[in-house]
């Protein structure tokens, strides 16, 4: 970095150690640094938006205020999406756009109905879209999609088609395949089908992994080096590799925080958004994940810029990531340039100053010092930051400034009295010098632009558990989006089907829809499964009418106390109560159905409707069929609690109707 310091004696209060200010010089007269790209959020990787559909309004759309609208919370610049891949991809699955060859269905899932809702409120915000898994086709029964690189390009190419056909969506930029190694020729033919299919202003960001082996691969060949225009890494500690800055593409931290979302997280945030470019020129980070709106007990809880999980009640939280992210961009827009001068402060703690070209000039602080080991990929290091004078200088065509405006974000560690995205009285000038007095875990922004707002709604409904009794014919739907609320698929697709085949009650149904193995970004369990409900369920009743359409080896599950889910899925364990389209049942401690706690004969068929009832209390467990007593009294000794579900024995087509449970 290129700055300089001197040392100014300067009379401060005694509490302030040391006495001495370091003189910051923020100037462009040596011309400016990279030109910043946004901060973002991501909505998928997997399923991370899956309940936000779900609200009521008005708490849906001041959820996306603070997410998304500008000069009001977090004000976003960037949203990236998951191409959905019918695979468990870390919280739960997202539908594809093409189940099967011969399918193309655009309004499936809820990430086309986001971004427009995020465009709906900043025309400007710069739309990416990545694939963490593909649909079983696609890789022709393997698990790599590369063996047929032109297949898997015209899957991607026709989603970005989609979203401009169906939803008037332009995709600005496409990754290759979520943390997972590339290939070189299926880079090149994504390039070349994208033109061709008239897609030249996409460009295509590689690989979503590491530094490294894409920015040798670059500096190589001259032809992939013209098909990748951003060079996107993950959880890269704020640090590049001399390769990458050798391609001399654009440096994306496209992956970042992961964070659980309390003022730790927040500070780990801060600190992530100004270090990324001082000490990696990363232009643009975006934080994975967007909101927590996923059942609490899935992996990775609450790893979001905000917390809404509970579209029941109409309760969220906005937590401090979102205050923290607005003191970047609510004041600084994709197209401004950072400045050469930016740098670490000396007494620790970080400062980066931006600008338009227009005179207008932002300066970001942060001087957090916590020991961030909650910034989990990877942890950065408890910094040494002491309370600090520091003077900044403006020169350039910056000297004749005269006037800051201020804001500031103290997280009080020691006395937990945070305070986020206060406004303080404007900052005047001494010949373009101003002075500050830092003390430890404080954000400042201080900048010419006057536009900045800290948004606020009333306080949204009180936090309640899911309701104890819960029921869903699938009657009543909701158009724009495919799937029943409040199920979280974890392996399969359930998705709202009209069985025109059926004159009776069974019209309306949610069908479990994906029949062949996806390929993979986990490790999916063998079975499907979609969870619901409260996971401290302890004693309930599970009833669901079921339709199996795979003749003599189908089979289907209702299930209670469901104890795992996202990438853990293969693990779970729970009471489940199966039937088969052999005539038999069975009731296993475990989605696999390897710890079988009662077996027996159904008498139930294919193509016929079947009423099943799952009772749990205590450690008994009893089921019955089409209301009578299959089986009783089967000991439970684990797991003690866990979420209602439904699924199937294996990738197969089945059907649910009149789902409901009853908990204690």
């Amino acid at each position: 970095m290129n700055f300089r310091w001197s040392l100014v004696l300067l009379l401060v209060s005694p509490c302030l150690q040391p006495v001495a200010s370091l003189l910051y010089v923020l100037t462009d007269s040596d011309g400016l640094g990279r030109v910043f790209d946004g901060v973002g959020g991501l909505s998928g990787g997997g399923a991370t938006s899956r309940l936000l559909v779900n609200y009521q309004e008005p708490y849906r759309s001041q959820i996306l205020d603070y997410l998304f609208k500008p000069n009001f919370g977090a004000s976003l610049q960037i949203l990236k999406v998951e191409i959905g891949g019918d695979a468990q991809s870390t919280d739960g699955t997202e539908p594809s756009h093409m189940h099967y060859e011969d399918d193309e269905n655009y309004f499936r899932g809820y990430e086309w109905w986001l971004m427009k809702e995020a465009k709906k409120r900043n025309p400007n915000i710069t739309l990416i879209a990545l694939p963490w898994a593909f649909p079983g086709w696609v890789g022709n029964g393997k698990n790599w999609p590369y063996d047929f690189p032109d297949i898997t390009a015209s899957y991607v190419v026709k989603w970005i088609l989609g979203a401009k056909q169906y939803h008037d969506l332009d995709i600005h930029y496409v990754g290759i395949w979520n943390e997972r190694n590339y290939d070189s020729t299926y880079i090149k033919l994504l390039r070349y089908t994208l033109d061709k299919s008239g897609l030249e202003g996409v460009r295509i960001v590689a690989s979503d992994n590491q530094w490294e082996p894409v920015a040798l691969s670059l500096l190589l060949d001259p032809e992939l080096s013209r098909a990748v225009d951003v060079i996107g890494a993950h959880y890269p500690g704020t640090t590049t590799v001399l390769d990458a800055l050798k391609t001399q593409k654009r440096l994306w931290s496209s992956e970042d925080y992961s964070t659980f979302n309390d003022d730790i997280g927040g500070g780990c945030w801060a600190r992530i958004l100004n270090q990324n470019y001082i000490n990696g020129l990363m232009t643009a980070t975006i934080s994975w994940n967007l909101v927590a709106s996923y059942y609490d007990a899935l992996p990775f809880s609450r790893d979001g810029l905000m917390t809404a999980e509970e579209p029941w009640s109409g309760h969220y939280v906005v937590d401090s990531p979102i205050w923290i992210t607005a003191h970047t961009t609510q004041f600084v827009q994709p197209g401004w340039s950072y400045l050469q001068t930016v740098g670490h402060l000396a007494a620790g703690g970080s400062y980066v100053a931006l600008t338009d070209g227009q005179g207008n000039l932002t300066v970001i602080i942060e001087t957090m010092t916590h020991d961030h080991s909650e910034c989990i990929r990877p942890p950065l290091p408890h910094f040494n930051v002491t309370a600090q004078n520091s003077t900044f200088q403006l020169d350039g065509s910056f000297a004749s400034i005269k006037k800051l405006q201020v804001w500031r974000s103290q997280f009080n560690f020691q006395t937990q009295k945070p305070s986020f995205f206060h406004r303080l009285a404007p900052l005047r000038l001494l010949d373009g010098s101003f002075t500050l007095s830092l003390a430890e875990d404080e954000v400042y922004t201080l900048t010419t632009v006057t536009t900045g707002q800290k948004g606020s709604y009333p306080s949204p409904p009180p936090s309640q558990p899911f309701p104890k009794n819960y029921k869903d014919d699938f009657n009543v739907r909701n158009p724009a989006f495919s799937e029943a609320p409040n199920f979280a698929d974890q392996t399969g697709v359930f998705e709202y089907f009209i069985n025109m085949s059926d004159p009776g009650p069974h019209v309306f149904t949610l069908r479990q829809v994906v029949t062949q193995r996806p390929v993979t970004w986990v490790a999916d369990a063998d079975q499907t499964i979609s969870v619901i409900g409260d996971y401290n369920w302890e004693n309930l009743t599970v009833t669901c009418d079921v339709f199996m359409e795979r003749r003599n080896t189908g089979g289907v599950f209702i299930a209670a106390r469901v104890n795992k889910g996202g990438q853990a899925v293969r693990n779970t364990q729970g009471v489940f109560f199966w039937v088969f389209a052999d005539g038999t049942y069975k009731v296993s401690n475990d989605l696999a159905g390897q710890t079988i706690l009662a077996e027996g004969k159904s008498g139930t068929r294919a193509y016929g409707w079947h009423t099943l009832s799952l009772t749990v209390k205590g450690q008994l467990a009893s089921g019955q069929l089409n209301g009578y007593q299959l089986w009783k009294n089967s000991v439970v000794l684990t797991p003690p609690s866990g979420w209602a579900a439904i699924g199937t024995h294996s990738f197969e087509l089945a059907q649910f109707d009149n789902f409901a449970v009853a908990a204690e």
